[in-house]
């Protein structure tokens, strides 16, 4: 499994920008200069026209820095949510907005800790004047001040549907959350009679909720090694430059050992989330399995070699002053979103007839 050529390039600006560019004020020049809001998204809408792989490359060159910026919530669950609609009103309308960077969405999807369908409360009504309204609270929203596209997944006598809502509606209400993870904002959306617009088909939202998972998923894991390699990177880099005995730490073989198994790990990671984005974007068919095995394998090789960044730091490595703790907390927020690894195994087994105990 390769990138072709034009990825690499892509992986190349990508990296520049970042480095030019820190935090939020890099989302501008990433969505205008690189397209990078809209790397999916069809070109009839005002995007490139790309595929998974190309959000991969995005994904883990955000994962290095721990970027702010809210291509996961926008770029990868709005836009993938709309797109699976079908819903062509609504893809013509907000689809551009969200590919140019000038607007950003997010999708209200879990409840109770949960991203499954069956966790989902939230209740959708239709008048008889044919309106919906909305009630129901939704967690872990990926989130950002000055949302303009939000998507509400709920429920109806016909089953699990999705929904346009204003943001500023007087029904709505946004709360932010305090999390571990600094880096990655959440917030938690709270509805009350608020209008909605459904997307697609009345009770066909679980499908594509399936689908965007999928895709978050494959996304997530590019991220978590971009993160995971980077910090293999730095703890190489610490481990050459510290001296004790007279001797860098390096040079001693348990500290060899363990780089060495930090670097199976995110190696082993980078397979399987290039096997998840392949999938998405050749075998369809194909992609839950890949999807669950990506989440699984990341999102543990991802905290291991965060651990091990602060064991091999030292004292350092435990202090506000190092990133050390930000890359751990960032691995056990993305650990546990979509579902933690245990969730994805357990999909896993259910999808190829297996039990598990």
């Amino acid at each position: 499994m390769r990138l072709t050529q034009e990825q690499q390039e892509l992986r190349s600006a990508v990296r520049t920008l970042l480095t030019q560019h820190q935090g939020e004020s890099a989302w501008a020049p990433l969505a205008t200069q690189i397209g990078a809001a809209g790397l999916t998204v069809p070109e009839e809408y005002g995007g490139a026209g790309g595929g998974a792989r190309d959000v991969h490359v995005l994904m883990e060159e955000l994962g290095r820095t721990l970027s702010p910026l809210p291509c996961l919530g926008s770029a990868v669950l709005t836009a993938g949510a709309l797109l699976a609609s079908g819903d062509k009103e609504a893809c013509e309308r907000l689809l551009p907005g969200l590919a140019e960077g000038t607007s950003v969405g997010t999708l209200a999807w879990a409840e109770q800790g949960s991203w499954d369908q069956e966790a989902i409360r939230a209740e959708a009504v239709r008048t008889s004047a044919g309106a919906w309204l909305i009630t129901g609270a939704k967690e872990h929203v990926l989130d950002r001040p000055g949302v303009d596209v939000l998507l509400v997944a709920a429920r109806t006598a016909h089953g699990v549907s999705l929904f346009e809502v204003a943001p500023g509606d007087t029904g709505v209400r946004r709360e932010p959350v305090v999390t571990m993870d600094g880096t990655r904002a959440q917030a938690r959306w709270v509805l009350n009679g608020a209008g909605g617009r459904l997307l697609g088909v009345d009770g066909d939202g679980g499908r594509y909720l399936d689908h965007v998972r999928d895709l978050a998923c494959t996304a997530l894991a590019a991220e978590q090694v971009g993160a995971a390699g980077r910090c293999l990177e730095l703890t190489v880099e610490y481990a050459m430059s510290r001296v004790q005995f007279g001797r860098p730490i390096g040079s001693f073989q348990a500290v060899k050992h363990r780089l060495a198994d930090a670097y199976v790990l995110v190696e082993s990671a980078r397979s399987a989330a290039l096997g998840a984005a392949f999938a998405a974007d050749e075998d369809p068919g194909a992609l839950p399995r890949a999807a669950a095995v990506a989440k699984s394998v990341c999102s543990e090789a991802f905290s291991v070699v965060a651990g091990e960044m602060i064991q091999l730091h030292g004292g350092i490595g435990i202090t506000w002053e190092h990133d050390a703790h930000r890359y751990f907390k960032r691995a056990h927020g993305s650990g546990e979103l979509f579902g933690p690894p245990a969730h994805h195994r357990a999909r896993l087994a259910s999808m190829l007839g297996l039990t598990t105990h």
